[in-house]
């Protein structure tokens, strides 16, 4: 399978499912535009199996606060279900 087609077709399945929390408001990835840097940085980590995968990209994938002069890991605003939600997804992806 193409490596363009693999991350367009996480990046999808990531825009869908997994979403930031604050308070009680949900963002999806794919509404904050975040899921492709997320399906770019899993992929890079597929060796790692999917749950660490998981961990270390979102560890790696920043989100830029206010003007963007400030980050936050992408893994500190997101709860642990949405954790293990992107794992499943991944193990479901990788095995293809």
């Amino acid at each position: 399978m193409d490596s363009k087609i693999q991350i367009s077709d996480l990046e999808d399945i990531i825009s869908e499912k997994i979403f930031i929390k604050i308070e009680k408001w949900n963002l999806y990835l794919g509404d904050a535009g975040l899921a492709r840097n997320l399906a770019i940085e899993c992929i890079s980590n597929k060796d790692h199996g999917s749950l660490e995968a998981a961990k270390i990209s979102l560890k790696a994938t920043n989100v830029k606060v206010g003007d963007g002069i400030n980050s936050i890991p992408l893994i500190n605003l997101i709860t642990t279900s949405q954790i293990l939600e992107l794992e499943e997804i991944l193990e479901s992806f990788f095995e293809n």
